[in-house]
C-alpha cells in the first residue's frame, strides 16, 4: 500500500481533529518534527515519512546534483510517489482536515507536492523553502492557507529565490503568511510561533 511506501512515525487523529504531514529538513528523518507536531496539536493525527533517498547517508526527499541544484527528473517523479501517499493516508480519515509543513528538503517536497496537487492540503508550512524553477500558474490554490519562513541571509536558500516564491503564491490567490528573520538557515522561535498559529487557527472553509 502507498501508505506504507516510506518508513514513517504516525499517530491516529482524535475525532474530528486534522491529520498534520511533517517533513523532515536533509539529514533528519521521522522523529525529528513528530513532537513538534503533537505539541503544537494535541489531538492531531501525525504523519511523519523519512525520506527514501540517501545523500552520502543523509536523508532526502529527492535527489540533487549539488547545492540547489535538483535532479528535476527525479522530484518529478517523488512527488508524484507523496501525492500518492498523502492521498492514501487522507483516504484513510475520510472528513479530516489535512495540513502539512516541512524545512528546508522537507518544505521542497512539500511545495512540489502543492504545487502538483493543491487540493490535498488544507494549510501549508513552507520553513526555509528553496525552489530554483518557476513554477507553473496553480489556481487550484486560491483560499489555501500557506506560511513561508525564511532567513534574509540564509546561503542556502538565497532571498531573492524566496520572495519570488511569496510573490507566486499570493498571486495564485492563496493566503500567504510569512515570518522572516535576519538570519540564516536556523529555525528561530518566532518562526515555531507562527507554524503553531498557522496550524491551530479556528477552521474556515477554503475560498470562503
Amino acid at each position: 500500500m502507498e501508505t506504507d511506501s516510506y518508513i514513517t512515525k504516525s499517530k491516529t487523529p482524535a475525532p474530528g481533529a486534522p491529520l498534520v504531514f511533517a517533513f523532515h529538513g536533509t539529514g533528519g528523518d521521522e522523529h525529528q518534527f513528530f513532537d513538534l507536531a503533537a505539541d503544537m496539536l494535541p489531538g492531531a493525527g501525525i504523519v511523519s515519512p523519512r525520506g527514501d533517498v540517501s545523500e552520502m547517508g543523509a536523508a532526502r526527499f529527492f535527489r540533487r546534483t549539488g547545492e540547489g541544484v535538483y535532479d528535476m527528473a527525479d522530484l518529478a517523479a517523488r512527488t508524484e510517489k507523496m501525492a500518492a501517499f498523502v492521498t492514501n493516508w487522507k483516504a484513510r480519515h475520510p472528513g479530516a482536515p489535512v495540513y502539512g509543513f516541512g524545512y528546508s528538503n522537507g518544505a521542497n517536497i512539500l511545495a512540489s507536492v502543492m504545487m502538483a496537487r493543491p487540493d490535498l492540503f488544507d494549510r501549508v508550512g513552507l520553513l526555509h523553502p528553496l525552489i530554483p524553477w518557476d513554477p507553473a500558474p496553480q489556481p487550484g490554490l486560491k483560499g489555501r492557507q500557506v506560511l513561508i519562513t525564511a532567513g534574509q541571509n540564509d546561503p542556502i536558500c538565497p532571498w531573492p529565490m524566496t520572495q519570488y516564491l511569496i510573490d507566486w503564491a499570493q498571486a495564485q490567490g492563496a493566503e500567504v503568511t510569512t515570518e522572516i528573520h535576519p538570519g540564516g538557515h536556523e529555525l528561530r522561535q518566532a518562526e515555531i510561533t507562527a507554524l503553531g498559529a498557522l496550524m491551530g487557527r479556528k477552521l474556515a472553509p477554503v475560498g470562503s
